[in-house]
């Protein structure tokens, strides 16, 4: 939400977060853990059927960045549900209740990683948020917009690492469990997941809509746009556009096209590697298992617009 000069000072501060030494130092600890929750799913699963979402993919992003970021793992379950309650406030037409909803979701993250802050300060280490925390300080004399620069920073990875990235792992894996000659195909060739994930973030995008404020007036499709004006960007429906994709509806793992879910330029999404890791490794750990899997009951979303979440995927084995 950021424009330069302040977007180039906040991205500079973070530095390369997600380069390939960072990965690769997070890639065993993402790969146990899809490892760890896909045997309790198959456990639960043994039994009749078992729901995935809940299991797995709420679970792998909060664990996920939790870690990264050193946050206390009885923490993780509040941090989820506030993180799905706040999003609210970012859909097209939210309610009186959804907003009242979000707001105090909001509250309460501010509220939390106040008391992060105040702890890092106190005790810092080599965690992310000490990370900030130091280059902030060198960026800005006044110790309280330091540590407000870095509270907004830590707010936004927790609210931008759980609920896009659990969409994109439950999509891919519903999609693939849908179309099992898919399915069996990476099986035999693991070489393709990532272009699964990547058909996965265009076909059902985690983020259907993007809000811009025009910072002219401009003419966009015709249309006139004035200055301070909103438009909505419809990116799910630009991930369908005949005019760019041959047979946009047809889920196709081997596409191997560009498409906007991370967005574009000085925007791009800085989690996008870490997003790719998560998606990639719970994949290879599913496909690694001598097991069939069907969709047993009809997957549920919430009624949202800008903001995909599934509630629930029940799958049952063979």
């Amino acid at each position: 939400m950021l424009n330069p000069p302040d977007h180039t000072m906040t991205r500079k501060s973070l530095g390369n977060i997600f380069d390939r030494h960072s990965l690769a130092r997070l890639r065993p600890f993402v790969e146990e853990t899809a490892d760890r929750l896909t045997d309790r799913f198959f456990e639960e699963a043994r039994e009749g059927s078992a729901e995935f979402c809940s299991l797995v993919a709420d679970e792998l992003p909060i664990i996920t960045i939790g870690q990264w970021m050193g946050l206390p793992e009885a923490d993780y379950e509040l941090l989820r549900t506030l993180t799905h309650d706040q999003v609210h406030t970012q859909e097209l037409f939210p309610s009186r209740s959804q907003l009242a909803l979000s707001d105090s979701a909001t509250a309460q993250l501010r509220q939390y990683f106040t008391d992060v802050i105040r702890e890092r300060r106190n005790s810092p280490g080599e965690d992310p948020i000490s990370s900030w925390l130091r280059a902030w300080d060198g960026i800005e004399p006044d110790r309280a917009r330091a540590d407000a620069a870095v509270h907004s920073l830590a707010l936004f990875m927790i609210l931008a690492a759980l609920e896009t990235t659990s969409h994109v792992l439950s999509a891919s894996v519903r999609l693939l469990v849908d179309r099992p000659h898919e399915w069996e195909w990476l099986r035999q060739h693991p070489e393709d997941v990532g272009g699964a994930v990547e058909e996965t973030l265009r076909y059902d995008a985690p983020i259907h809509m993007i809000s811009r404020v025009a910072a002219m007036d401009c003419e966009v499709g015709g249309v006139l746009v004035r200055e301070g004006e909103m438009v909505q960007l419809m990116t799910g429906a630009a991930h369908h556009d005949p005019k760019q994709y041959a047979d946009p509806h047809v889920f196709d793992i081997h596409r191997a096209q560009a498409h906007l879910s991370f967005g574009g330029g000085i925007h791009y999404c800085l989690g996008n590697a870490l997003a790719r890791l998560e998606a990639t490794a719970l994949l290879n750990s599913l496909l690694k298992r001598d097991a069939r899997l069907s969709i047993s009951a009809p997957p549920r979303w919430e009624p949202r617009i800008a903001f995909r979440r599934m509630t629930s995927l029940q799958l049952a084995l063979g």
